[in-house]
């Protein structure tokens, strides 16, 4: 519906191929970390302050290679400790993974002095940019690449697998022996790599790494996971799902940049249709509402439901 609407205000986005493709890249990359989170039940609002920090890491290491190797640990790093901070301490992954965006957010501006930080080889972030094959250059190449890589994980790896139980049912896939504190650490650690990759392949492209990088990536990354179909309570979602709310956000994304709508506007718009997705989506609403439940019963809005023994019976 989104790409449709796009074709009849603002057709030229589908011709501009490597500004569209570009954009589809940068926010679907990120969007497929996020699902590896999401599928079970999970947030993690870090993810654009990660790559913020790992685009900033990299940057600031003159060998280039070693930047990107350093980069990409800081990424896993990040993961690990926000899934400590949920399986471990406790704390709600919204409450945890918002507490390390403001963290990181900081420590990019400390690391980068508050300026961005350029490349010591600008050479190789402006090849870097350049198409390889026809329109796609590398950054979509390489979201090609994980997107497979994804899919497969996903649906042809038992660990991947069990994420949707971990999701959909987390009693029972406990029940079922699945070890689930290590999923969730698993899915963590996946999103922050992800993350930093990202951030790596965007200063690399801009020849210079930005702390503030990745402020406009966040909202556009959930909705991307949820106009695809992603459950937000977990269990339910695919990577196809996500690659066509990205495609379709990205069109969009482009055409109001071409249509010379301000950045606010555009986050609106945005935030529109991440709305109407939820709202149209029964299994988003009875989320929603068990949520609300929780809360006038003395819980918290941010909480997990509780399983319901029957049902974990059943799924079981």
């Amino acid at each position: 519906m989104v790409a449709t609407g796009t074709w009849i205000t603002q057709p030229v986005a589908f011709t501009s191929y490597q500004v569209t493709l570009g954009r589809i890249a940068l926010v679907g990359l990120v969007a497929l970390g996020l699902t590896a989170v999401i599928l079970m039940g999970e947030l993690d609002l870090s993810v654009a302050s990660t790559l913020a920090v790992a685009g900033v890491v990299m940057a600031s290491i003159d060998n280039l290679a070693l930047g990107i190797i350093a980069a990409l640990v800081v990424g896993l790093l990040i993961g690990a400790a926000n899934a400590f901070l949920v399986v471990v301490v406790g704390i709600n992954s919204f409450i945890a993974t918002l507490g390390m965006l403001f963290l990181l957010r900081g420590l990019a501006f400390v690391i980068s002095d508050e300026e961005p930080v350029r490349l010591s080889n600008i050479d190789a972030g402006i090849s870097f940019g350049k198409p390889l094959i026809g329109e796609f250059t590398p950054r979509i190449l390489l979201f090609i690449f994980t997107f497979i890589v994804m899919h497969l994980f996903l649906t042809r790896v038992r660990v991947g697998r069990e994420f949707y139980a971990v999701g959909g049912n987390r009693q029972a896939a406990r029940d079922a022996g699945i070890p689930v504190r290590r999923r969730i650490f698993t899915g963590f650690m996946i999103s922050g790599l992800v993350a930093a990759g990202s951030g790596v392949i965007n200063a690399l492209e801009r020849t210079a790494a930005d702390p503030t990088a990745g402020s406009t990536v966040l909202l556009s990354s959930f909705a991307a996971a949820i106009v695809g179909g992603i459950l937000l309570n977990g269990g339910r979602g695919s990577v196809f799902g996500t690659l066509l709310g990205a495609t379709s956000l990205g069109i969009l994304q482009v055409a109001l940049t071409l249509s010379v709508v301000q950045v606010d506007v555009q986050n609106i718009i945005i935030g529109s249709v991440l709305f109407i997705a939820v709202i149209s989506d029964p299994n988003s609403i009875r989320a929603v509402s068990g949520s609300v439940r929780s809360f006038l019963r003395g819980g918290s809005v941010l909480s997990k439901p509780s399983v319901d023994p029957k049902e974990a019976t059943n799924n079981g």
